[in-house]
């Protein structure tokens, strides 16, 4: 819905700023663009007032002129300086950013102990959150920065694992910097025994579908990870390397991701499409680059996608092979790196026959597991977890379960959604079984992808 704007377009302020249409507005304040590409706080009085009195704006700062039988105050903005709600739903792009925000943060509370904080507007040329005084649920400032640096996640930075995986281009050293800097009391160790973000212990890792590649993870990964000293006075430092291999849409990349979610290290990705290049040595140094950011942020999760775009056999074709080469190579010698500096490297691809042999030998991949299409009662258990999240009525999961049989995970996924949005669209409060049918019959099956061919010249 159009905010319907204060001022007209072209309104001169008393600084010479001319305004533009409104982008965010609330009972007693308005922010409205100006030429230029800045921005204007436009507030009545007596908002005005309370900020005085809490001493959070100097008088000063403030331009105030008349507009009909009203007094506004206004406060511009240039376009490099941040001028928004703080549940603007946008996240800061550099660290600079996230510090200045984490200044004003602190200095707001140190003139002002009580006010919430969480629907406040922030004007980082002032350094300053100032309180709207809304009627919405209040939320403490760890969960304001976090929700903050995350864009609008609403997660405390006390929950240290989800927020490092959430603010991975922040790195560790980075959010610590900014949560000292914010006044918040710094976030726990990320590693050790599994906590939820209210510090008691946590919920056992789960994946639905997929006992067997549940159990692996639990056992070679997860044990080491949280009773890492038992492990290491036996001579294990960290996972080994993992290669999971099998048919499109069997279900690598949801276990791989339920995994990254379930540690909560920033993760990083290597696919075709990030490191492909048609120059000569440039796929290597893309390559290098990811794993040292990996390292640099670890601990950390590294997944290497379709990698046989880049990791397939040295001696297959003819005048790309002194390229692949190279980056077979780089690869080489990244992995056991990676796996020193505690980087959690899984790869995963459709065509395992293709992958250079030197990269399958152990002590790269000590662990390559075959991962095939989910059978019934796994898409039945699949299916049971998905919608043991939202209200449902008389719903036959072996009924579903045979009808989805023999199709991607992906697609189980996608009729749990649909059948929620026909759900919602008949005006039900509950996922009932014809709206599931009704998703089932509308999702044909795809059949399975063809391989795609991926190369580098």
């Amino acid at each position: 819905m159009p905010i319907e704007a204060w001022l007209p377009v072209g309104f001169s302020l008393p600084d010479g700023a001319k305004t533009r249409l409104p982008v965010q507005s609330g009972d007693a304040w308005q922010i409205v663009e100006t030429a230029g590409y800045g921005r204007a706080l436009l507030v009545k009085a007596e908002l005005v007032n309370r900020w005085a009195e809490a001493h959070l704006t100097d008088w000063g700062a403030w331009q105030t002129f008349k507009f009909g039988a009203d007094s506004l105050y206004a406060l511009t903005s240039g376009g490099g300086s941040w001028l928004s709600p703080v549940n603007d739903s946008r996240s800061p792009d550099s660290k600079s950013e996230a510090l200045a925000f984490a200044v004003s943060l602190r200095e707001t509370r140190v003139r002002e102990a009580a006010a919430p904080l969480h629907d406040a507007i922030y004007v980082e040329s002032i350094s300053r959150l100032l309180p709207t005084y809304s009627l919405t649920s209040p939320q403490p400032d760890d969960v304001v920065l976090g929700s903050f640096l995350t864009g609008g996640v609403p997660v405390s930075v006390h929950a240290t694992r989800r927020i490092r995986a959430l603010t991975a281009w922040l790195g560790e050293s980075g959010l610590n910097d900014v949560i000292r800097q914010s006044g918040v009391a710094p976030a726990v160790a990320s590693e050790g025994p599994a906590t939820n973000e209210e510090g008691g212990e946590r919920k056992p890792f789960t994946l639905a579908g997929r006992p067997m590649l549940e159990q692996f993870f639990r056992e070679h990964v997860i044990d080491i990870i949280e009773n890492a000293d038992r492990y290491r006075k036996l001579g294990i430092e960290f996972p080994s390397a993992i290669l999971l291999h099998g048919p499109p849409g069997c279900g690598k990349t949801f276990a791989v991701e339920r995994l990254i979610e379930y540690l909560g290290w920033p993760s990083f990705s290597i696919d075709s499409t990030s490191i492909g290049s048609p120059f000569i040595h440039e796929t290597s140094r893309k390559v290098a680059e990811v794993f040292e950011r990996a390292i640099k942020d670890a601990p950390a999760v590294l997944k290497i996608d379709e990698m046989e775009a880049y990791l397939a056999d040295r001696e297959m074709g003819a005048g790309s092979s002194h390229h692949r080469v190279e980056e077979v190579g780089e690869f080489l010698r990244r992995i056991p790196e990676a796996i020193a500096s505690r980087v959690l490297v899984i790869a995963m691809t459709n065509r395992i026959e293709m992958i250079d042999p030197a990269i399958l030998r152990r002590g790269r991949f000590d662990h390559v597991i075959e991962v095939g299409m989910a059978s019934r009662e796994e898409i039945e258990a699949l299916l049971r977890e998905l919608l043991s999240k939202v209200p449902t009525e008389n719903i036959d999961y072996e009924a579903l379960s045979q009808d989805l049989a023999g199709r991607p995970l992906s697609d189980v996924a996608f009729v749990t959604r649909e059948g929620a949005r026909r759900a919602a669209a008949g005006r039900r409060s509950s996922i009932a079984q014809e709206n599931l049918l009704a998703a089932v019959k509308a999702t044909p099956s795809r059949g399975p992808e063809p391989p795609r061919k991926i190369g580098f010249v």
